[in-house]
């Protein structure tokens, strides 16, 4: 198997969680023009418009598999949570929640590669995770890999979350 150069041989998923309100360490952010709205009508174009967006330098896949019935019935379920954060009415990245019994999975989180750096990665992450404790989660998780970006984990970490498990594996033919 021949891989590219930006492609690690292995790749390591890191699987962390919050397990109390308390360990959120959440960053604000004050500019009239940043909003973050919960997508109430499932488009799975702009869905995947945003997924593309915000995945496609880390490889993400999972969503572009699928069909796109399948997307849509993820995506209806009232378990299903997605948050778009808008730059002056301009889409920069979302979060989606899936509840899962009493824990929440932040599946999906990103920023388009526009709006890095800006500090809005923990802006739009700690609104994620406040929003999981709102809605009743006792549990809050998220995995992560060497795939993503580069200040992932360290963000993950930095609002609170802890490492419970860390798995390698040869990387996936899907991610080559």
């Amino acid at each position: 198997m021949t891989f590219a150069p930006d492609i690690p041989q292995t790749l390591t998923t890191t699987y962390l969680e919050m397990t109390s309100r308390p360990q959120l360490h959440g960053a604000l952010q004050k500019s009239d023009d940043i909003r973050i709205e919960r997508m109430n009508e499932v488009d799975v174009n702009f869905y995947l418009y945003l997924y593309k967006a915000v995945g496609e330098k880390c490889r993400w896949r999972d969503r572009l598999v699928m069909s796109r019935s399948e997307l849509h019935q993820i995506l209806s379920k009232p378990t299903t949570h997605v948050y778009v954060l808008t730059v002056g009415g301009t889409p920069a990245g979302y979060v989606e929640l899936d509840e899962q019994g009493d824990s929440t999975e932040i599946a999906y989180f990103g920023l388009r590669e526009a709006y890095h750096g800006r500090g809005l990665g923990k802006y739009l992450l700690s609104f994620g995770i406040n929003q999981a404790w709102e809605q009743g989660a006792k549990r809050v998780f998220v995995h992560t890999c060497n795939l993503d970006g580069s200040h992932a984990l360290a963000n993950y970490q930095k609002r609170g979350f802890r490492v419970y498990m860390q798995h390698n594996e040869p990387m996936p033919q899907r991610y080559l």
